[in-house]
């Protein structure tokens, strides 16, 4: 007998091919878990605290009231105002030599800030830093 096998004469060869229909499954299964598990988790979402009402509001304080169109008004309220119409003022500047002023009269003042919900952050964050900028230790935010 010639040849190296008894059966039909042929040598048998091993396939070397890569199987990738379990891969292909287990790709579109892990799919499937990332499309549900997506929208359960919102990395946008900030959860603000809430802010009750102070026990104890002064009588009197320093009003500043901020509006969307850049202008602002600043006055004391309370029995110290005495009446007085509030004062407008537009630009920063202006605010701050108001501001100064009704601060150097009053030093015991609180600053209270009523700002429009249609105003930018920044413009109240940087309110509230130059009231902290000219000493004045207590500033509020007003809220409905």
């Amino acid at each position: 007998m010639s040849g190296p096998s008894m059966r039909g004469g042929r040598t048998r060869k091993f396939k070397s091919e890569i199987n990738v229909v379990p891969y292909i499954d287990v790709m579109l299964v892990l799919l499937i878990i990332f499309m549900v598990a997506a929208p359960i988790t919102n990395p946008s979402v900030i959860n603000l605290p809430t802010a009750g009402k102070s026990s104890l509001t002064p009588a009197d304080y320093i009003e500043i009231a901020l509006k969307p169109n850049t202008q602002a008004t600043i006055r004391i309220n309370g029995p110290k105002g005495g009446g007085k119409k509030a004062e407008t003022v537009t630009g920063k500047t202006d605010l701050s030599e108001r501001l100064q002023a009704l601060h150097n009269d009053n030093p015991d003042l609180p600053v209270m800030i009523s700002a429009d919900k249609e105003i930018k952050y920044d413009e109240v964050v940087q309110v509230i830093s130059e009231a902290k900028k000219q000493g004045i230790a207590r500033v509020g935010l007003a809220t409905k």
